[in-house]
């Protein structure tokens, strides 16, 4: 199975992305680009962008990032800074980039942004690989 495949079929299964929306426009090796647009059903009592549905897009792209090498990889630690509050209608763009691998860990950073550019979460998360074996970085 190739990469494009084996992506193909992780989006396939992954229902969350595909009930809210969120594309899957990019990926390779350690990088991939997601695309969420904020609907009402997604904010919070300000009338923002409910943080979680922000995480949950830096996260998808992270996830799909961090298994475009091949092995099962999972997360085992993440976290967000919020920097500017999303409103109803953004388009927002995860960009997850690898910063480093070494064995079966990983480090990756995601900026999720409005779709004009203006950045409105950082996230970094930390990966392990479950199955197959350590990669070299």
């Amino acid at each position: 199975m190739t990469v494009d495949e084996r992506i193909a079929a992780l989006y396939e299964r992954d229902l969350t992305c595909r009930t809210l929306g969120i594309t899957l426009d990019e990926v390779s090796e350690g990088r991939a680009l997601m695309r969420m647009r904020v609907g009402e059903s997604m904010v919070n009592g300000h009338g923002t962008a409910h943080g979680g549905y922000l995480f949950l897009l830096a996260d998808a792209a992270f996830s799909y990032a961090c298994n475009s090498y091949g092995p099962v990889t999972v997360a085992q630690a993440a976290q967000v800074t919020f920097l500017t509050p999303a409103a109803v209608g953004d388009e927002l763009v995860a960009e997850a980039v690898e910063r480093v691998r070494s064995g079966r860990s990983g480090i990756y950073d995601v900026t999720v942004r409005q779709a004009g550019g203006k950045a409105v979460a950082e996230f970094r998360g930390q990966s392990f690989v479950l199955a197959g074996p350590p990669r070299s970085g």
